[in-house]
C-alpha cells in the first residue's frame, strides 16, 4: 500500500527511475510503481509530464515532479529521516556538481553508442574512461561519493555501478577495469547493498535487452 499517495510511473531498465526507487527505498516510503510502456505511454504520464513525456514521474499527494535529480531532492526535503543530500552548503553545491557530471558525461555517450553502432562505441568507451579517472580522485579515501553512507552522488552514480557493467556485457568491452580500483571497490559495496540490491532491474533480463538493441542497430548502421 503506497504511503500518503506516491506513485512513480517508470521503465523498468531506466537509471533514472530507478533512481527514484532507490531514494524512496531507504527513506521507507511505500509508493505504487506504474510500469510505462515508452512506445505507447499512458495518459497519465503524459498529463503529468507533459513538456518532456519521459520517465520517471513522482506523483505526491495529486502533484507532480519530473525529472530525476529533482525528483531525488523532492525526496530528500519531504522526507527528513536518512538524508540523501548533505546540509553543508558547499558539500551539497558539489553533490549537485558532480551529479550533473555523471549525468552529462557518461549516460549520454553509452546511449549514443548502443543506438548508433561500432564507431561510437570505441568514442563511448575512450571518454568513458576519462571521467572514470576524474571519479577515481573523488573517491580518495570514502567508501562512497557521500562519504561513510550513501548520498545522492552514489544514486546517481547507479549507472556507472550497474550501468556500464550491463553495457560492458553488451558489447563485449571492459571500462571499469582494475585501473580503476576505488570505482570497482565502491560499485561492489554500492550494488550489494540490500537496498540498493532490492531496485536494480535483473541482471540477465538486462544485458540481454542491451544486447539486443545493441545488435539492431550495429546492424543497421
Amino acid at each position: 500500500m503506497a504511503e500518503e499517495g506516491v506513485k512513480v510511473h517508470g521503465f523498468w531498465i531506466s537509471p533514472y527511475s530507478t533512481r527514484v526507487e532507490i531514494a524512496l527505498k531507504m527513506k521507507g516510503v511505500k509508493y505504487e510503481y506504474v510500469e510505462e510502456d515508452l512506445q505507447n505511454k499512458s495518459s497519465e504520464l503524459l498529463q503529468y509530464n507533459h513538456v518532456h513525456k519521459k520517465v520517471p514521474v513522482l506523483i505526491h499527494n495529486g502533484k507532480a515532479i519530473a525529472e530525476s535529480k529533482i525528483i531525488l531532492e523532492y525526496i530528500d526535503e519531504t522526507w527528513k529521516n536518512n538524508p540523501i543530500m548533505p546540509q553543508d552548503p558547499h558539500e551539497k553545491a558539489m553533490a549537485r556538481f558532480w551529479a550533473k557530471f555523471i549525468d552529462d558525461e557518461f549516460l549520454q555517450p553509452l546511449r549514443k553508442a548502443l543506438f548508433f553502432g561500432e564507431m561510437e562505441v570505441e568514442k563511448a568507451i575512450e571518454e568513458t574512461k576519462v571521467n572514470l579517472k576524474i571519479l577515481e580522485k573523488v573517491l580518495e579515501g570514502k567508501n562512497f561519493f557521500g562519504g561513510e553512507r550513501i548520498g545522492l552522488v552514489d544514486i546517481v552514480a547507479t549507472s556507472i555501478a550497474y550501468w556500464v557493467p550491463l553495457f560492458e556485457k553488451a558489447v563485449e568491452k571492459k571500462m571499469l577495469t582494475e585501473e580503476f580500483p576505488k570505482l570497482c571497490n565502491w560499485k561492489n559495496k554500492y550494488v550489494n547493498h540490500n537496498i540498493i540490491k532490492e531496485a536494480l532491474p535483473p541482471k540477465d533480463k538486462s544485458i540481454a535487452y542491451f544486447r539486443a538493441r545493441f545488435a539492431k542497430f550495429r546492424t543497421s548502421s
